[in-house]
């Protein structure tokens, strides 16, 4: 019987065999039923990811339901197979829905009955079975396996069919394949892309979209070019573009997603594109706080910097609460005249007349508070392993912590290019 065939076709029940096989078979089921599972697992690639939540619990369900059914089949040739059968029916349908072909669910029956046969072999030669009852086990449960297949298949027909947007379910399920930590097994991706007619490219760029403002509603459908791997109507919609955004395609996103601001990830290769989505959400976060300037569109790869430094916002505040601590008796205003001329002599070199341009201020302003920032900070100023440190804190966006928020204001956000030690006099 093939594969392809109705559930309407199913098999017989296996009749006539030996009641006493189930007493031979049934101590075996336990190890027999991850056997099958990890033979699914190490052949098929689509498999390979750990069967952990809803799908690995229906699978390992599908393959315990099969094999207890077809042992107490052969102890009751009239035993119900109606909840059998409704596991796999279920399972043919999450197959579908999870973005699985038919040729891997298929693939997945045949491993099952290659395992069990190959298990039913072992036990007959150690109990001494005959041959002739042997090949009709076999052929019993070759038939028996068929028939579930059947079973699955007219689930995964039936799923297919109620879902206007097949295509578009294998492509999202082959975006979040793509963007799994850890990397899902390359043969799987491939599997998938083939199903879906998408080109498996050596290296990716990830978007992640914003709505302008909050009356945008998420649509399932854009005019995104058809190499895009794309799933808007979501929390965080994004996209995943093949190679490098270059001017010609960002135009193009821009034109197909008006109503979306776009971070942009470094172009990555695939198996570390998930680290490029979230330096794209990064970024885009950093924007929402004021700490990179907020555009229409945000590329990651320009602010490095300042994500590397917002890694990790209590260690960064840390630093800032030890370095900044002698600022704390002074009032909120006085802390940013200060933090803000420290911060342009450091971008400065220490040139009295570019820093005044910097802040917009007299240079004799500015020489007036170097020498408060000099009777503050002391021998700091002078030490480069401090004033790296100052720098980095000043890059997180922040003036000390007992006195800011994180929507105070902005401050620039590249640090600056190496110098020389920053030299100046207070006179």
């Amino acid at each position: 019987m093939s594969l392809e065939r109705g559930i309407e076709h199913a098999a017989p029940h296996p009749a006539a065999l030996p009641r006493k096989l189930a007493d031979i078979l049934r101590p075996e089921l336990g190890s027999l039923a991850n056997e099958i599972v990890d033979e699914i697992r190490a052949t098929i690639p689509a498999y390979a990811r750990p069967l952990d939540g809803p799908y690995g619990k229906s699978i390992r369900a599908g393959v315990e339901y099969a094999i207890t059914l077809f042992v107490a089949q052969i102890a009751d040739p009239t035993v119900s197979k109606e909840q059998s059968h409704e596991v796999h029916h279920r399972l043919g349908q999450n197959e579908m829905r999870e973005g699985r072909s038919l040729d891997t669910l298929q693939s997945a029956y045949r491993v099952g009955a290659r395992v069990s046969w190959r298990r039913i072999m072992r036990v007959g030669r150690r109990s001494g079975l005959s041959s002739a009852v042997m090949s009709q086990l076999a052929d019993a449960m070759l038939a028996f396996m068929d028939e579930l297949a059947s079973v699955a298949l007219d689930g995964y027909l039936e799923a297919k069919a109620r879902t206007a947007g097949a295509l578009d379910t294998w492509r999202r399920k082959l975006l979040h394949l793509v963007l799994e930590t850890p990397p899902a097994p390359s043969k799987a991706i491939a599997e998938l892309a083939q199903l879906t007619g998408w080109a498996v490219p050596e290296r990716a760029t990830p978007v992640v979209l914003h709505p302008i403002n909050e009356t945008v509603r998420p649509r399932r459908h854009n005019a995104v070019d058809s190499d895009v791997l794309a799933e808007l109507d979501c929390a965080e919609p994004r996209l995943l573009v093949p190679g490098e955004i270059s001017g010609a395609r960002l135009a193009t996103l821009q034109a197909a997603l008006p109503d979306y601001r776009l971070s942009i990830g470094p172009c990555r290769p695939l198996d570390s594109v998930a680290d490029s989505l979230r330096w794209a959400r990064d970024a885009l976060h950093l924007s929402e706080r004021g700490i990179i300037q907020a555009r229409r569109v945000i590329r990651a790869e320009e602010h490095l910097a300042t994500l590397l430094v917002n890694a990790d916002t209590a260690l960064t505040c840390q630093l800032r609460d030890r370095l900044f601590a002698p600022l704390a008796e002074m009032t909120g205003k006085q802390q940013e005249r200060l933090l803000e001329t420290l911060r342009a002599w450091l971008d400065s070199q220490g040139n009295v007349v570019d820093i005044a341009e910097r802040l917009q201020v007299h240079p004799q302003t500015v020489r007036y508070r170097m020498r408060q920032l000099q009777a503050t900070f002391g021998e700091y100023l002078r030490d480069p392993g401090a004033r790296f440190e100052m720098e980095l804190a000043l890059r997180g966006g922040f003036g000390p912590a007992a006195q800011r928020t994180a929507t105070d204001h902005a401050v620039p956000e590249v640090l600056p290019v190496p110098r020389r030690s920053p030299q100046w006099t207070p006179s």
